[in-house]
């Protein structure tokens, strides 16, 4: 039997899931990108995340990587372990159950309820001790379009801006290239890659004809599918929605990043669309510009106060990134 781990040592183990279980965002997708960690007697004997497309799952991938070292081992995982059968792979607490797992440590119960809590059970009824909620709203936020698919039968929504510090997204001309430097733009192509789907209004679709594409070496694979928000017709290679709640009706679609103009982001805004605020601020004044947000119908200043939280902040560069998470009641 391993040994059993301190605290300290169980958060940074799941601290290690939760990082792991970022290598399957905007790739798991209908599936959750979860994380899981085997670990026994202080050594890290198995590690995995869900794979593109949902296969296999993080923890069949950790187990058969651990082999029979996982006997006696404490598994991290930050989702609870399926429980639902599913003709396209076994129950993952099951599988657990029959590596002969010690512990169980799980950061988030599943919200879907072919699971929710059974598969905690599960493995509890087989002698396996169970450990629940340990950073649980890290794992969520790692998880986030899975948990708003569940929660809200919707994609999480980021909108990412590159202004000016003067709010600008362009010059009066429409001119825009470049506000941001080489290393936010890199960061911005990466964000690009950790969605599902990328989302940009008919007006800038029209003058700009952009490709949203991910220019990063190693990840042109990873391009989103191209969203247009438009009442009429979309060209070829991209995919129509009229209003921001029709992104609800989006098919494999768990995280979104919108990218704008500046009556598309103040759309999503208006109906409370807007799950996290990506700014980058370049360190210039523009003056007589493109404001990057347009009327969103704010009628007073005290409806805009206590909506949005800083989560990070960080130098890009030259620039500097800031991080906004909606505040939403429980």
């Amino acid at each position: 039997m391993s040994t059993s781990p301190s605290p300290a040592q169980d958060r940074r183990y799941m601290a290690a899931a939760i990082a792991l279980s970022g290598r399957g965002r905007g790739l798991s997708t209908p599936n959750p990108n979860v994380g899981c960690l085997i670990v026994r007697d202080g050594h890290v004997v198995g590690r995995g995340w869900t794979q593109k497309g949902g296969r296999p799952h993080a923890e069949a991938q950790a187990l058969e990587q651990a082999m029979d070292r996982a006997r006696g081992a404490t598994a991290y995982v930050t989702l609870e372990p399926c429980f639902h059968l599913s003709p396209r792979g076994p129950r993952c607490a099951d599988l657990m159950a029959r590596a002969g797992v010690a512990r169980v440590v799980i950061a988030l119960r599943d919200p879907d309820p072919r699971t929710d809590g059974q598969g905690a059970a599960w493995l509890r009824d087989r002698g396996v001790r169970v450990d629940m909620g340990l950073m649980a709203d890290e794992a969520a936020r790692a998880m986030a379009g899975f948990v708003l698919r569940q929660t809200l039968g919707r994609p999480h929504v980021t909108l990412k801006l590159g202004l000016s510090l003067d709010g600008r997204i362009a010059r009066d001309d429409g001119a825009s290239r470049w506000i941001t430097g080489p290393e936010a733009r890199a960061h911005a192509h990466m964000e690009r890659a950790r969605h599902d789907a990328i989302l940009v209004g008919g007006g800038t679709l029209r003058t700009d004809a952009p490709r949203l594409d991910v220019r990063l070496a190693g990840l042109e694979n990873r391009s989103p599918r191209r969203l247009v928000l438009t009442r009429g017709a979309a060209p070829a290679g991209w995919t129509p929605i009229a209003t921001p709640d029709d992104i609800a009706t989006l098919d494999r679609v768990d995280h979104l990043l919108v990218e704008g103009g500046a009556a598309t982001a103040a759309a999503f805004l208006r109906a409370d669309r807007v799950d996290r605020l990506m700014l980058y601020r370049a360190p210039i004044i523009i003056g007589a510009g493109l404001a990057g947000i347009g009327d969103i119908g704010l009628t007073d200043l005290t409806q805009a106060h206590g909506r949005w939280r800083l989560i990070d902040m960080r130098a890009l560069g030259v620039d500097r990134l800031e991080v906004y998470e909606r505040v939403r009641s429980a």
